[in-house]
């Protein structure tokens, strides 16, 4: 019977970091959700459907077969058996995955290919509806969060490494906003399961965070 760990929680809690570790230190495939969108949007484009087209969105998802595997050690993404992970990080493959993914058949396919992934290997997912709507049975749910105030200030920081001028602030603002969009969107909002375990990871290491998990996991499964 295969394992499964739900993370969820709002933008830059750090969720995709601490899955990715999780993942790593049980030998679990983690699963990159916002992959999946990224390989169901090229799916579109290579059938030459525009963002605003939503009935032809809604008709093609169908058709679409995605998968996750792990291969020497890194995440591979296929589409309908194409390796495709030099394709997906591209900003007109991201313009696209931002106008198909709050489209409900887009979302209904990829919940439903998720959830057949889950079936069949020990997996690691993180998300907004991973507990919620994804994956109600997993054997360990988290609500992984941070004070907005922290997650500015790890998003300040990662694009200051960068070189890109910023303003706190600003980035605050824009995590606040957000929260609240994932918060009250219609199709499966972000909300903390009632089984879901929370961890606020706002005074805690990278290191601390995972290992926090792991014991959670671990006690739910003895």
């Amino acid at each position: 019977m295969s394992k499964a760990i739900a993370i969820d929680g709002p933008a830059g809690a750090g969720k995709s970091t601490i899955a990715k570790m999780v993942a790593k230190e049980l030998g679990f495939i983690y699963v990159d959700t916002g992959a999946m969108y990224r390989a169901m949007a090229l799916y579109m484009l290579k059938n030459d459907i525009k963002p605003e087209e939503s009935d032809k969105i809604s008709a093609t998802c169908k058709s679409a077969d995605i998968t996750i595997k792990h291969e020497d050690g890194q995440q591979v993404v296929y589409l309908n058996g194409e390796n495709v992970n030099g394709l997906i990080r591209t900003e007109e493959v991201g313009n696209m995955a931002s106008a198909s993914s709050v489209n409900g058949d887009v979302r209904a396919k990829l919940v439903e290919l998720q959830q057949k992934l889950a079936q069949t290997t020990d997996v690691v997912m993180d998300g907004r509806d991973i507990g919620t709507v994804v994956l109600p049975n997993a054997d360990a749910k988290i609500y992984l969060t941070a004070s907005s105030q922290v997650r500015a200030k790890r998003r300040f920081d990662e694009l200051t490494a960068k070189g890109v001028e910023c303003d706190i602030d600003v980035i605050e603002k824009d995590i606040i906003d957000r929260d609240y969009r994932d918060m009250h969107r219609e199709i499966s909002p972000l909300k903390q399961a009632e089984d879901a375990v929370l961890v606020d990871s706002s005074d805690m290491t990278i290191e601390e965070v995972a290992n926090t998990i792991i014991s959670i996991y671990k006690e739910k499964i003895e």
